[in-house]
């Protein structure tokens, strides 16, 4: 079986990594819309050399591997890398012009960030996601959350968002055409807030947030730019090698769909980058309804984590003290914990429901204080936001996809 990809940004580049050392798919077909530099030699030394994660060589083989691209054939766009023949298209860049009948490719992964409308009409514009579908592809893999652009527009039938290990078990090979891998932060945050669900239930669960102290990605500015018309945040266009940055996520709406349970629940979610190229860390602050005979303490929370990554190869339980160059690529995993640094308080919460306007009272009742005890815990977890998580992820997602298909 062939695998299509679409981009070769970061999430495409280390994708190729990903499935030519792998070798689940017999050969992969890359699109990349337009030429590359002066010809398949530029195409080969950016595969080949990566600033974050050194050579592709030493990635499949170790210190001691040699050169693992070969048989460059730049009239046929071809390339063996890893003993995987990789074709590499370069004419079209709408979806729907991408020759997937042609090349006898299924299933494709779309890694550019651009398509994520699974409504959006595959004639309209640039093109959409359901252009794949119209080139020929049976599935479409996509390496970020659904956005739906028009307002009051659900989900499509055909379209699901699932994390791999968490609910991958809502894809259904017989309806769903179109599959979000959700993000990175998403995929992290669904394995730190998981393990607490089943735990606790979503009901001792009062509110959450989070913080993503996250690295940079490829749509940052290098240096000071001028924003484009129209533009309202200006930080965007600001140096993130200079700065820390306050933006914005998606990953509240995107854990909704993975963890159904999480919409009862108040949930803040806020990005901050930083300038470093990957390795990202997630600070989850949970409220829980407590019972002050019994507390909820940091023990109970690392064993509830520890017992978890026992039977999941998507977390990792750590002890030791990390910084984030330690989760750069390995381990393979969504989400590392840093117990060492896991935090708990409780303290009983006064509620008076005088200030509650569904509360009714008689003239003259004194109203009711309710006093709630609430622990409130603070986790840590690190993620590698490019190939040690996401990436890794994501091509598990996809071969669990494609067995599906054979």
């Amino acid at each position: 079986m062939k695998l299509g990809l679409n981009g070769l940004g970061r999430i495409g580049k280390l994708s190729l990594w990903h499935h030519v050392s792998r070798q689940f798919f017999s050969e992969i077909v890359v699109n990349l819309g337009r030429n590359v530099g002066s010809g398949l030699e530029d195409i080969a030394a950016t595969i080949e050399k990566d600033s974050s994660y050194g050579r592709l060589s030493t990635y499949l083989h170790g210190h001691k591997g040699g050169r693992v691209i070969e048989n460059l054939n730049e009239q046929a766009g071809t390339m063996t890398i890893n003993g995987v023949p990789v074709t590499f298209l370069r004419t079209a860049r709408n979806p729907k012009d991408i020759g997937w009948q042609e090349n006898d490719v299924r299933l494709v992964a779309d890694t550019t960030g651009v398509f994520k409308d699974p409504t959006a009409d595959a004639e309209e514009g640039r093109g959409s996601v359901r252009g794949h579908l119209q080139a020929g592809a049976e599935k479409v893999m996509v390496s970020a959350p659904f956005k739906i652009k028009a307002k009051g527009i659900d989900m499509p039938e055909d379209a699901v968002t699932t994390v791999m290990g968490i609910n991958d078990d809502d894809y259904d090979p017989a309806r769903h055409s179109i599959i979000s891998a959700a993000s990175c932060t998403t995929t992290c945050l669904s394995y730190m807030i998981k393990p607490l669900m089943d735990h606790f239930g979503a009901d001792r669960m009062l509110s959450a947030s989070m913080v993503t102290v996250h690295a940079a990605t490829g749509s940052q500015k290098v240096l000071d730019s001028v924003p484009a018309a129209g533009a309202t945040d200006l930080r965007k266009n600001r140096s993130i090698i200079n700065n820390i940055i306050l933006t914005t996520t998606g990953a509240a709406k995107a854990l909704a769909l993975v963890i159904p349970e999480m919409k009862a629940i108040g949930f803040i979610a806020e990005s901050v980058r930083v300038p470093t190229s990957t390795g990202s860390l997630i600070v989850l602050v949970l409220n829980l309804q407590d019972d002050l005979a019994n507390p909820v303490k940091r023990d109970l929370i690392n064993s509830i984590y520890k017992e978890y990554a026992g039977s999941t190869p998507y977390l990792k339980y750590s002890t030791g003290q990390n910084v984030s160059s330690d989760i750069i690529g390995t381990p393979e995993a969504a989400a590392v914990i840093e117990s060492t640094e896991t935090h708990t308080r409780t303290a009983s919460i006064s509620v008076n429901l005088d200030h509650l306007k569904s509360c009714n009272f008689e003239p003259g009742q004194m109203p009711p204080v309710l006093e709630v005890p609430v622990t409130q815990a603070v986790i840590y977890g690190w993620y590698d936001n490019e190939l040690g998580s996401y990436t890794n992820m994501l091509g598990d997602l996809t071969v669990s996809v494609a067995e599906r298909m054979l």
